[in-house]
This record gives C-alpha cells, structure tokens and sequence, in this order.
C-alpha cells in the first residue's frame, strides 16, 4: 500500500530514535528554530502512517508511545494491537494482539517496556495494568486500588481512567496517570498511582494529586532522565477542535493521597508542582493540514508521547508525539518531534 507522507525535518537529530524521516529526503530545518514556547521547538512532523494498514491490521487508534530495548519505538492501539515501528521510517515491523484473561479486548491506553522486555499495559475499562511477553502472552495483572475502579466498583468515570503510563528512571517505580477526577475529588484533580517493585512483583506505592487545566484531561506522562514528569493536557470542542498543552510534574514534596478519600477542600493536601511548558496552538504549522476544524492545522487528538533522546550536554529533550485518529476520516494519525529544554530541578 503506498503510504501518504507529510514529513518536515530538523538538520541535527539528537538522537537517532527521534529522527522522523519518510521515504525519500528530508526537508532540512533548524532543531530549535520552530518555537511553540521559551521550552519547546517543534522539530517534525509525519502523517506516514494515517489510513494505513499492516499485516491486516489498520495502523490507527494510537493511544501511547514507548521506547523498546533494541531502540525500536511500541505504538499500542486502543483497540488491542501493539505495533513495532522503525524509529527512524516510523513504519511497521511487527504487531501482536493483546486480550485479557477471557480472550477479550482491551481499551488499551498505556504502555511501558520494562528491563526485561515484558509489555505493561494498562486498559481503562475497570481500570487494570497487565504484564505482557513480546508475543503478547498474557503473564499477570498488578493491582489497582478499589477507588479507582469505574463505578459503581470505585468512584472513577467510565472512559476516565489509566490514560498514561510511565517508568521512573531508578527502574523501580511504576506511575499510572488517572484522565480525569474521581467523583468526590475537586474538578481537575487527577490521581497518580503508583507501584514499586519488590523482587518480581509490583506492590501499590504512594498515590500523588495533579491538577489539569480547566476543562482539559491527561492523556498520557512520560518520566524524564531526572525522574520528573512530562505530562500530556488534552481537551476537544465541537467546531473548534483541540487544546494540546504540555507541562511538567514534580511529585517530591507532593502529599501522598492514597489515604484521602476525597480531595475537596483539603488544604493540607500539596499537589505535584506543575510548570507549563508548551500550548502546541503556538507552534509552527510547518504545511500541516487539518480534516477537522482546528484553532492551528497542525493539531490533531494526542493521546502518545515518549522520551526518545537526551543530550547531556544541553540537557534538551527529544519528545515524540502521536494522535489518536480514533479510525475516523475527518482525523489524522500523526507524529510529532518536539525538542524541550526542561527548567532546572529544584533543590530537595
């Protein structure tokens, strides 16, 4: 199948991860020249993969991103598939099915590669996190604490739930990001779960509160070198389109809520610190189109990020971003390349 390309790229790749390139040459820019922000420069962008399909399977519905072992991206679809691509052509190279216990589907929307290669997915349906191998056998599921659970199991919204996940960089800390609030808990205020690991088990860790934009969700985090938090804000207006926004969290110093049962007018309860990094509304076009109405063309339904590079020596961040094009034709499957220079860790 010939695959619709629409490819702007940076003249210097940080990293050869986060290096978009369609079939034929690159169309040279400056790496930091596009600002979205005093943070963020949108290096790229690539449709390679809207409306295509692999091995029978529709290459769509991407709802998270992940660096594999070998340095090949894992692109996790909503719908149970779990795609490896190329990282430098972003094209397929594998996919496998994913079910749970029964057989059935998942609405998968998180995913980590742990060290030893397993698939930790989460699925937002009761809420869950089940471990998978490579082939997508199914090994075992963490557990999930009865708050979380859609209700009337918990006081979570259904369609709310485990949207991001993450490894912090010490291997051992696992963080879940909840969508949106539980009933109960201050509009806005979403929950991250976390677990640590014990030997070979995964046992619930402290719980941290962040506060979304009005009106916006958290579609996905990602950690960052110094175990910070790159956390994804998304919200949609019929005829207007989306607000995709891009902030950092600090969870030291943050309260642990797992044993607050309501997070409404406690004052003593201190949330993630959270400093904005980007509205991707300011970026650049850079050609892109949109099918929809958009308050900039170059916006679509983000769902995925990841971590794709590091520079240590200026610290700046490679970061790749990919919508959820929810198998729509008036929506595009599209990656992004931002670079984001992060704002110094604080002292302790």
């Amino acid at each position: 199948m010939r695959l619709k390309s629409v490819f702007a790229a940076a003249s210097v790749c940080l990293a050869t991860a986060a290096c978009l390139t369609a079939a034929g040459p690159a169309v040279a820019h400056s790496s930091y020249g596009n600002a979205c922000s005093s943070a963020v420069s949108l290096a790229g962008f690539s449709d390679v993969l809207d409306k295509t399909s692999y091995d029978g399977t529709y290459v769509g519905n991407l709802s998270a991103l992940a660096r594999d072992r070998d340095g090949a991206l894992v692109a996790l679809s909503d719908r149970s598939s779990l795609f490896r691509l190329d990282a430098k052509t972003l094209r397929p190279k594998g996919v496998v099915a994913l079910a749970d216990e029964s057989g059935g589907a998942l609405d998968s929307e998180g995913v980590v590669v742990d060290r030893d290669g397993t698939r930790l997915v989460t699925s937002e349906t009761e809420p869950s996190v089940r471990r998978y191998s490579r082939d997508g056998r199914l090994l075992g599921r963490l557990p999930v604490p009865a708050s979380l659970q859609v209700a009337p199991a918990g006081r979570a919204t259904a369609n709310g739930t485990f949207e991001g996940l993450t490894l912090l960089p010490d291997g051992r800390t696992l963080v879940a990001s909840m969508e949106y609030a539980l009933s109960g808990d201050s509009a806005g205020i979403v929950r991250l779960q976390t677990w640590r690991r014990h030997g070979t088990q995964w046992r619930l860790g402290a719980q941290y509160a962040y506060r979304a934009d009005d009106g916006l969700g958290v579609p996905e985090i990602t950690a960052t070198p110094d175990g910070r938090l790159l956390v994804l804000e998304r919200g949609f207006t019929s005829g207007v389109g989306n607000t995709i926004r891009l902030h950092l969290a600090d969870l030291r110093h943050a309260t642990d809520t797992s044993g607050i049962e309501n997070l409404t007018g406690h004052k003593s309860v201190r949330l993630a610190k959270k400093t904005p990094l980007a509205d991707l509304v300011d970026c650049p076009t850079l050609g892109a189109t949109a099918k929809q109405p958009q308050p900039n063309p170059l916006l679509d339904n983000i769902e995925g990020m990841a971590v794709t590079g590091h520079d240590h020596h200026t610290g700046r961040l490679n970061v790749l971003l990919v919508s959820d094009d929810n198998q729509n034709t008036a929506q595009t499957t599209r990656f992004y390349r931002l670079t984001v220079r992060l704002p110094r860790q604080g002292g302790a």
